[in-house]
């Protein structure tokens, strides 16, 4: 009969999260620094944008501040949630508040979709009447919001690919930077031909394309709130890692999910026969899970017997 071992070995857990596999370093300690530079410039935008509208009479401008504004709210949540996320564990929350940062994540993903559709239906009214544009005011403001939103997405590019919540603050930037561009550009060819159609359609054009580089995002962040197994994972693999262990005679109950937007754990039980290997196989099959796979927190449960009793084994979702 298959027993769970009792020795207190028998758990392991790495907590090295240096930048191995599929990253693991600590995001939010590298980018404090463009979070604060990007919330100062973009509430510095938001404050000239916001003038320069009540100044030109231009509602486009007013509208675009408030926009901007909730921008300003998006990286907030994005940076509190990084900060969120290095807090220790404590008793009630035993992972620390890692998980803030795939709120965060999703927040941002679900917050620009919103933001787009309001893009979109007035695109879509304007079309249907079309607005004389405020002109060359309007075309100088934008062209400061590329250099500015540019700027604060390229804070964030090194970071996007490794952590999802610094992808969700560059997405967002560099949607608002594409924003700006087809304003400037649409302001110019209006102002040559006066086709007034022209704002909108690209509003509509640069909508599909913000809805389109989000659409990941938010996939992304719901599969890592619903502890799915990273995308970058391949858990036949893990599987077949584990397997392949010397004196391991089966493999049950794994489950690989991220404890953060930058960090992923996994628990599975190894039916050793043979008895407990000891704690150097523990740390090795640790690193071997780290280096090959990004799995940096495993937790391992050695069971001695055959394994066809294991308690979990009453449980059909494993």
């Amino acid at each position: 009969m298959s027993h769970l071992h009792d020795h207190p070995a028998h758990d392991h857990s790495a907590h090295d999260h240096s930048a191995h596999g599929h990253s693991h370093r600590y995001a939010p300690a590298d980018f404090g620094t463009a979070f604060a530079v990007g919330i100062a410039l973009n509430t510095a935008f938001v404050v000239l944008e916001a003038a320069f509208g009540i100044y030109s009479n231009s509602m486009a401008l007013i509208a675009d501040a408030g926009h901007n504004l909730s921008d300003v709210l998006g990286l907030l949540i994005a940076w509190g949630a990084s900060v969120l996320s290095r807090r220790p564990p404590t008793a009630r929350y035993t992972f620390g508040l890692r998980g803030t940062s795939i709120l965060a994540a999703l927040f941002n993903a679900i917050f620009l979709l919103v933001a787009t559709g309001a893009i979109a239906w007035e695109a879509v009214l304007r079309l249907l009447a079309p607005q004389p544009v405020a002109g060359p005011t309007v075309m100088i403001v934008a062209a400061i919001g590329i250099a500015i939103n540019g700027f604060t997405a390229w804070l964030f590019a090194a970071g996007r690919k490794d952590d999802l919540n610094i992808r969700g603050a560059y997405l967002h930037m560099a949607a608002d930077a594409a924003v700006s561009a087809g304003v400037v550009v649409a302001g110019l060819v209006i102002t040559l031909t006066g086709w007034l159609w022209l704002d909108p359609l690209m509003s509509l054009v640069i909508s599909a394309i913000i809805v389109l580089g989000t659409w990941g995002l938010l996939r992304d962040s719901v599969a890592m709130s619903l502890a799915a197994v990273p995308a970058g994972i391949d858990p036949a693999k893990v599987r077949a890692t584990l397997a392949a262990q010397t004196g391991v005679s089966a493999v049950h109950h794994i489950h690989i999910w991220s404890l953060s937007t930058n960090e992923t754990a996994l628990t599975a039980h190894l039916v050793m026969p043979a008895g407990h290997p000891g704690d150097g196989f523990l740390r090795n099959v640790a690193a071997e899970l780290k280096v090959h796979h990004g799995i940096g927190h495993s937790t391992l449960q050695i069971e001695t017997g055959s394994g066809i009793d294991c308690p979990l084994d009453q449980r059909p979702s494993d």
